[in-house]
């Protein structure tokens, strides 16, 4: 997703309804001047509470919209194929790995009970190498679900695992110092 999407959407509609007692609702209009969020909300709730519901559904579509968006081609799928092949020796295996929205203080993580991977959405726009290297410490807790030293044995195979992790420490801090402003 490109910047100029994060102005999504142009419009915001709330409707009130006396029949809703407790749900809150949102949906995508689609029309000719461009996508309409309908919030659907109780009648008795204060101008307050609707704002800031509305404001929280709107988040939540644009959530949805932009992880569908990053793994509509599957992209992590052939690079965790491709690097457990390389590194593992293709002996692990896992259901899915997916970018994932809701990881604002973590790079990845993995369920090896379930063999969910995780990747944090703002890894899409990292260069690939650094990545990839996420992606190896993830596939990593396949084989060791906690930070023994196998464990990091088995992530520094990858060859750039240093050096990305330099990249990740330097973008968490300037994370940090955006999110201070």
């Amino acid at each position: 997703m490109t910047e100029s999407e994060g102005v999504w959407p142009a419009d915001v509609r709330v409707v009130r309804s006396a029949r809703r007692r407790k749900t809150i609702g949102a949906r995508i209009e689609r029309g000719p001047r461009g996508d309409t969020v309908v919030v659907m909300v109780p009648a008795r709730l204060s101008p307050a509470e609707t704002e800031r519901w509305a404001t929280r559904m709107v988040e939540r579509l644009r959530a949805a919209r932009l992880r569908h968006a990053l793994n509509a081609e599957r992209p992590l799928e052939e690079r965790a194929r491709l690097l457990n092949q390389r590194y593992f020796g293709g002996k692990l295996r896992w259901t899915s790995i997916a970018y994932v929205t809701d990881q604002a203080s973590r790079h990845g993580s993995c369920t090896p009970a379930t063999g969910e991977i995780r990747i944090a959405h703002h890894l899409a726009t990292v260069p690939a190498w650094v990545r990839d290297y996420v992606i190896v410490h993830e596939l990593a807790h396949l084989l060791y679900p906690n930070h023994s030293p196998a464990f990091w044995a088995a992530v520094n195979r990858y060859p750039l695992a240093e050096r990305a992790r330099g990249y990740l420490m330097a973008l968490d801090a300037c994370r940090e110092q955006h999110a201070r402003r």
